[in-house]
């Protein structure tokens, strides 16, 4: 059901090359952007009216506005099961408790007297938050990218989620309650990179965005390849991917079901297992038969994730080569179930979140930690972090100096514009001075 690797023997080769003996989803954004590019530029010049004939092309659908009427939003949450709304405002709360403690105060630093900089934090002013309508509905993708939004001060926020046939052409209900429960009224029902490309250019209903972030399928991470330097993203999300550092004191029964939870989103989900436990990983592979057939979703997802490429059971001679293999693979999600999983977590340097001991799985960060879900993939955690209130904020330095703590530096600036070959860099600040370089 699942593959080994066995890098066990022989010292670990460094960097890209042990990357290279890991195993990862094929995912190929730059081919995706050529059936891509098209179909943004028809939105650019279409606009809804382009909108509603992908619906009907991609989704089955026939709408006649794309924009969701604010009676379904409030319809969707009245008939939401009860159950599901508390949980979803619990979600909200730990998530805002999280995202609140992210907020970056403003500095000023005095370089010299007279001469200060001071750095400001600016949320971005118009957002348009994508949560994927696929193979599952991700009411939680709303909470998780809505609330950092909310909590940096982000004034207007529009959110996209695919049209569904079986209700009307509308986003999935749940989606819409969970809307409604942020106080999000602008809300549209566009899917892949026609909702991307409607964020961008803007629409007659829609007006463009400076920003757009959320998880979704191959054609969102190419259409936000396409449009990056015309706006911000947050990154070019691939296949999830869960991976587990684990030893001999790991349960395996916990491991399988956690390996599992992450193949049920998608066939190109990854389910690593990182251990130097032979005895571990023999039991997980026989802890995942009766588990797979007992849930859901096996034929057309769990069955095909844990045996592609992706996945596998990587043998190690020890938990510092383990932590060698989990850096260089750097997860989506990391699990660290071992006899000293905090100090482990510690050391770990490349992952987009990390879950400490048997009691913290990834399904706790999906859900209900308070953490942030929208995750670096593909081994972008090596430079890139998850969503944050940081996402939607932006950093600007104010510099205030007196005259004469310009005066003090002139000579400096002017010797360095002329290093570069640059005078006129040094002339401004010479104008100011009678054309005289102070302190000289």
């Amino acid at each position: 059901m699942i593959s080994r690797i066995d890098l066990r023997g022989d010292a670990l080769p460094e960097g890209g090359a042990l990357r290279d003996l890991l195993p990862r989803a094929e995912f190929d954004v730059e081919a995706a952007l050529d059936k891509v590019r098209p179909i943004c530029e028809d939105v650019h010049h279409r606009g809804t009216a382009a909108l509603i004939e992908y619906a009907r092309k991609f989704d089955g659908v026939e709408l006649t506005q794309v924009r969701v009427p604010a009676q379904a939003l409030t319809a969707a949450l009245e008939e939401l099961d009860p159950a599901v709304r508390a949980a979803l405002e619990e979600s909200i709360r730990r998530a805002r408790i999280v995202h609140r403690g992210q907020r970056r105060a403003e500095h000023t630093t005095q370089v010299v007297p007279g001469g200060t900089v001071t750095e400001k934090w600016v949320p971005v002013e118009r957002v348009g938050l994508y949560a994927p309508g696929g193979r599952s509905v991700y009411p939680s993708s709303v909470v998780m990218n809505v609330v950092p939004a909310q909590e940096a001060g982000v004034e207007s926020i529009a959110l996209a989620s695919p049209p569904q046939r079986e209700f009307g052409g509308l986003p999935h209900p749940t989606i819409l309650a969970a809307c409604a429960l942020l106080g999000v009224d602008e809300v549209y029902a566009a899917g892949g990179a026609v909702a991307v490309a409607m964020f961008a250019y803007g629409t007659e209903e829609c007006l463009p965005v400076n920003m757009v972030t959320g998880p979704g399928n191959i054609w969102v991470a190419a259409a936000k390849r396409y449009f990056t330097g015309k706006i911000g993203i947050d990154t070019e999300a691939g296949p999830t991917e869960i991976a587990v550092l684990a030893d001999a004191t790991a349960d395996p029964v916990h491991v399988a079901a956690d390996l599992i939870s992450q193949a049920e989103h998608d066939p190109l989900a990854a389910a690593v297992l990182v251990t130097d436990s032979e005895e571990l990983a023999a039991a997980v592979e026989k802890e995942l038969e009766p588990q797979v057939a007992a849930t859901k979703h096996v034929e057309d997802r769990i069955k095909p994730a844990l045996a592609g490429k992706q996945s596998a059971i990587v043998l190690v001679d020890s938990l510092e080569d383990g932590l060698k293999v989990v850096d260089a693979y750097g997860a989506e999600h990391l699990e660290i179930q071992t006899a000293d999983a905090a100090a482990l977590a510690a050391r770990v340097r490349n992952a987009g979140a990390i879950f400490v001991g048997p009691w913290a799985p990834v399904s706790l960060g999906d859900y209900c930690a308070g953490s942030n879900h929208v995750l670096p993939t593909g081994g972008c955690a090596c430079h890139s972090s998850g969503l944050s209130v940081q996402s939607f904020l932006r950093g600007i330095h104010i510099v205030d100096y007196t005259r004469d703590a310009l005066a003090e530096v002139t000579h400096h600036v002017v010797t360095l514009a002329e290093a570069e070959d640059l005078p006129a860099h040094g002339a401004a600040l010479k104008a100011r001075f009678g054309w005289k370089v102070p302190n000289q």
